[in-house]
């Protein structure tokens, strides 16, 4: 699968080179009185439905307390198993273990999730204060060595003990957890590791604490009016309207999204400004207060010391070893055979866009800062289409009700219902009850789609509460994005990248709403890096499935569906500008690679120089298509999510494509084929070898055809 994945895409992209495609809180921030632990809310399991946090209840004094009372009574647990006279067995100390902790997971599932999206000055001090304690925390549950005899023992046993499917995968990825943590390791080595462990804890909570800072500090301000020429009033008041909430009003205030490509530079006119655009993306993070450069340095280095002392090469090599991939060189592999083909692509794109420069009477050499805006021009020349024509079908509720709602009915059954009693932690957010075909109630969902200050910046999916058989336990699955809401009493538009975005998170969402298996601990979106953006990235394509955009894209004013003419162009674009979106994508998932296939015994990097380095080893370092993120403000790498990891999002492509391309063949949008890849997908989770839930879903390992028709591209016969 490897090797056709990269054999394949390189190919195509040498044959298509020449074408070209602040709000108070909504949680009270009262101060910690001497009755907070006898009135914690969070000590005790909510009352509301499926234990949906009660936001009206919580507030942050509460914190502390729990997680302070959920770990000791965690230990408790921990040291209960240990000191049972009865041998191990499969119910006295993995079930024991998967039940144990409840008060932590609970507490964590609320706090974790405001941070992401309601953070605050207290909840900043809370999270830096706990990152060491939960470190240590787990530490002393991983690493000891009497715990972890009996779970040995218990996965020594398990062909013989008549253990379920599932009960056998649970206990081997408890064991394979404990020797990952270093469970074998000598006394010294474990001290050493927890040392790491306290270290990297802090680290990734002041280098995601930056990059939230950032998001509101860092900023481009513009006096004049004139000066946003290209953009469209709407647009230009929604600049206003930021300004005048932050404290500059008769001004305009450009927020930096978390990519180093900022979507304003595809309209902005004036040069000037968007060169100070795009220098505000790529270099944040390198100075000032919220400076990450010696942060991304160390954590490569403490990455690299811990994976050496659990007997790895590279932290890459730790990483990849629980991973589809395997291995380092596989993903070298993968994107090496893609680059040259790819850089052909990205030279063909350029001219295009230097001719369209020397056309409209330019007189300079292209920049990063120029490429989207001219790309704009070269695309409407190509397609004749206007992005803001596009975005005025692409209203927000059509393509959540229209749109999303629409696709999941229509495939699997299911329905959301509005649910305004169940509290939501802001006014933003929407709370949702899945249903499901026969009136099963499966999960609650809330949706948090619109940008502001206190949430970091990206899209993303969560849980408030996982699914769990062994406590008949339905989930609390939350997805986030950061659109930028219209002014009040206008409609909040959409561009096509916004739209496949709701589609990608709610295939996350999905994954965690419709699970089916017994124990939490492999439950939902609990798989493997490069496996668990596969459900997303199906779900994305259905965005443009005739039937459905059918049913969602009309004109916002007159209710109009969008005309065949103009969704043909939309279709046609999509493979517009693949070479800068693929290379940009490759440069950061090289960089990734590269801080994390350090030894423990490098010396610390610079982070500039490192950069140039590495994209140059790679045949990458093209100043006009920068990485799509920079280590200072890498969240995916550096945050510790994706480290080693970031590959992942086209390695899972092609299982993806392929999924969907096999759905067409089964009649596309339809409750059949919809219910099959639910009960073989979706609802399985980690319970069983992620190939064998494609296959019993596919019926074959996976090609690359498909991978090669969604971008767009063909390979010569």
């Amino acid at each position: 699968m490897k090797k056709l994945l990269a054999l394949a895409v390189s190919s195509a992209l040498l044959v298509t080179a020449c074408t070209g495609g602040d709000r108070t809180s909504g949680l009270q921030n009262t101060a910690a009185s001497a009755t907070v632990t006898e009135g914690n809310p969070l000590l005790v399991s909510s009352t509301l439905q499926y234990q949906s946090p009660d936001f009206t209840r919580i507030n942050d004094a509460h914190f502390m307390p729990a997680f302070e009372q959920g770990m000791a009574e965690q230990m408790a647990e921990v040291n209960a198993i240990i000191s049972q006279t009865e041998p191990a067995s499969f119910s006295n100390t993995i079930v024991a273990l998967e039940r144990s902790g409840e008060l932590l997971k609970r507490t964590q599932g609320v706090f974790f999730n405001l941070s992401n999206t309601d953070s605050n000055a207290k909840r900043r001090e809370i999270q830096s204060e706990m990152a060491p304690k939960l470190a240590g925390h787990y530490d002393n549950i991983y690493l000891n060595k009497a715990l972890y005899e009996r779970v040995a023992q218990v996965y020594g046993q398990r062909n013989a003990l008549n253990l379920s499917a599932e009960e056998k995968r649970l206990t081997e990825v408890y064991y394979k957890q404990f020797v990952r943590a270093g469970a074998r390791l000598t006394d010294a080595q474990q001290k050493e590791i927890r040392e790491i462990n306290a270290s990297l804890s802090s680290l990734t909570t002041q280098f995601s604490q930056h990059l939230l800072a950032m998001s509101k500090s860092n900023v481009v301000l513009v006096e004049d009016k004139a000066k946003l020429a290209g953009l469209t009033d709407a647009h230009i008041a929604q600049l206003a309207q930021a300004a005048e909430q932050a404290g500059y009003p008769g001004q305009y205030l450009i927020k930096i999204t978390n990519t180093t490509r900022q979507p304003i530079l595809a309209k902005l006119e004036d040069r000037q400004l968007r060169e100070q655009v795009w220098r505000a993306s790529a270099y944040r993070g390198l100075k000032g207060e919220n400076n990450n450069r010696e942060i991304v340095a160390q954590l490569a280095q403490l990455r690299a010391k811990k994976a050496a002392l659990l007997g790895h090469e590279s932290w890459a090599h730790y990483g990849l070893d629980e991973q589809m991939a395997k291995t380092p060189t596989a993903v070298y592999d993968m994107f090496a055979s893609m680059v040259p083909a790819l850089l052909k692509n990205v030279e063909a794109e350029a001219q295009a866009i230097k001719d369209k420069i020397r056309a409209t009477g330019g007189d300079f050499e292209l920049q990063a800062w120029d490429w989207l805006y001219y790309a704009d021009k070269v695309r409407q020349d190509k397609f004749d289409l206007d992005e803001s024509e596009v975005k005025a079908y692409f209203e927000f509720n059509r393509v959540l009700e229209d749109g999303l709602f629409f696709t999941m009915e229509r495939l699997y059954g299911v329905t959301f219902k509005p649910r305004n009693d169940i509290p939501v932690y802001h006014p933003d957010v929407k709370a949702y009850e899945v249903f499901d075909a026969d009136g099963t109630s499966l999960a609650l969902f809330m949706a948090d789609y619109f940008a502001r200050d206190g949430k970091r910046g990206g899209a993303w999916m969560s849980s408030f509460v996982k699914q769990s058989g062994l406590d008949k336990q339905r989930p609390v699955v939350v997805n986030v994005m950061n659109i930028e809401k219209a002014p009040e009493g206008q409609p909040t538009l959409l561009s096509y990248s916004e739209t496949t975005t709701m589609f990608h998170e709610l295939g996350h969402g999905l994954h965690g709403m419709l699970s089916q298996v017994k124990y939490p601990t492999l439950s939902g979106t609990s798989v493997s890096r490069d496996f668990v953006e596969f459900p997303s990235t199906f779900e994305e394509d259905w965005a443009i499935h005739p039937e459905v955009i059918q049913n969602y894209a009309k004109h916002y004013q007159t209710g109009e569906a969008i005309p065949q003419a103009l969704l043909n162009k939309v279709v046609a674009s999509r493979s517009f500008n693949m070479g800068f979106d693929t290379l940009e994508y490759v440069a950061a998932a090289l960089l990734d690679m590269e801080w994390h296939a350090l030894a423990a015994d490098a010396p610390l990097q610079d982070l500039v120089e490192f950069e140039q380095a590495a994209l140059s080893k790679h045949g990458v370092n093209i100043d006009y298509v920068p990485p799509r993120y920079k280590s200072a403000y890498f969240a995916h790498s550096m945050g510790g999510g994706y480290s080693a990891g970031y590959y992942a999002y086209m390695w899972s492509e092609i299982l993806a494509a392929d999924a969907f391309a096999y759905v067409q063949s089964q009649g596309g949008l339809n409750r059949k084929i919809g219910s099959h890849y639910r009960k073989n997908i979706l609802e399985v989770g980690n319970s069983r070898d992620l190939m064998e839930s494609y296959k019993a879903f596919r019926g074959a390992e996976p090609t690359t055809e498909a991978l090669l028709k969604r971008r767009g591209l063909n390979v010569a016969p």
